[in-house]
């Protein structure tokens, strides 16, 4: 969670927006069932500077985990508005789509 920003809009296209909150709770939760989650990139990263505020990155990724005893994968969308802090990067807006 420490690279979101505590103002972070979570936009996902089957599950609605989230919070900051919500997307921590929902991470404890996914990453306590110990399914063996893996998210790995697929192609290439593309990344955007936005002046005066920090940098847009689209991408598409793939989630495994096992569900039944078996592996379940799926590829998926992003795209993630990084905001330059003086801390450092934090994502700030997430849209997640394609599911």
């Amino acid at each position: 969670m420490s690279l979101f920003a505590r103002d972070l809009e979570f936009y996902h296209d089957t599950q609605g927006v989230q919070n900051y909150q919500a997307v921590s709770a929902g991470f404890r939760s996914l990453f306590g069932s110990n399914n063996g989650i893996q998210r790995e990139r697929v192609g290439a990263l593309e990344v955007y500077p936005v002046r005066g505020y920090g940098a847009i990155e689209v991408g598409t990724h793939r989630f495994c985990h096992t569900e039944g005893g078996r592996r379940d994968c799926g590829t998926f969308k992003f795209v993630q508005v990084w905001r330059r802090e003086i801390s450092g990067w934090k994502i700030a807006r997430v849209v997640s789509y394609g599911h």
